[in-house]
């Protein structure tokens, strides 16, 4: 009997001194390449005079302006699947851009659409903004609590020419396909919302190009 006592509360001690994150996903199969070395900016364009920095393997944006934010690839992707972890710190929403580019100089998007990412009620993440014709897509209604507002977020986006996919915490948001696509081409792009809102932390981002030229 005292045994069985001791071996339970070792396991109880072992389960409340558990690490509360959840697990770190395992990396995406053959095919991906990783965007981000954990350690710097390699690889990204500072784009506005917004706060981008790197701190304990993590992208963390913060806006300090009153203006829009972003961090882009330095390349350009066409068709691709992109898998990243995102954690709201503020209610200035965000986004992940794609087909996206920019006026010369400026933070002024010319071009390309976003898949949304708020943490508040009803802000719609996953869907799909932009090219000057505001919301394309709201994921559907029961969607809209999938979001964890206060945590890690693992978000998987496909672009397939004018098909857009985005799944949220393994859910599926939109699956929608353009009818009237505005841009084929372009950068992708970490958003900070305008007003000094913009607060976002970023890491585990893989992407598999399927780009052809």
């Amino acid at each position: 009997m005292r045994q069985t006592l001791l071996l339970l509360a070792c396991a109880t001690l072992a389960w409340t001194q558990a690490p509360t994150e959840r697990p770190k996903p395992k990396p995406p199969e053959t095919g991906w390449v990783s965007l981000f070395n954990g350690k710097d900016l390699t690889g990204w364009v500072k784009v506005g005079n917004e706060k981008w920095e790197v701190e304990d393997g993590v992208i963390h944006g913060q806006g300090i302006t009153k203006e829009y934010g972003y961090l882009r690839t330095e390349n350009k992707y066409v068709d691709f699947d992109l898998s990243l972890r995102f954690k709201c710190e503020a209610d200035g929403n965000s986004g992940v851009f794609f087909h996206a580019e920019f006026k010369p100089g400026t933070a002024t998007i010319t071009q390309g659409l976003q898949f949304e990412i708020d943490r508040g009620l009803n802000r719609h993440t996953g869907g799909v903004y932009g090219d000057g014709r505001a919301w394309i897509v709201w994921p559907a209604p029961e969607l809209e609590m999938v979001i964890r507002p206060y945590d890690w977020n693992d978000f998987l986006l496909s672009v397939r020419g004018n098909r857009y996919i985005s799944r949220l915490n393994g859910v599926l948001m939109v699956d929608f396909t353009d009818p009237t696509p505005r841009s084929f081409d372009g950068y992708i792009a970490l958003q900070l919302h305008s007003g000094g809102e913009g607060n976002m932390k970023f890491k585990d981002i893989y992407l598999r190009d399927l780009t052809r030229r």
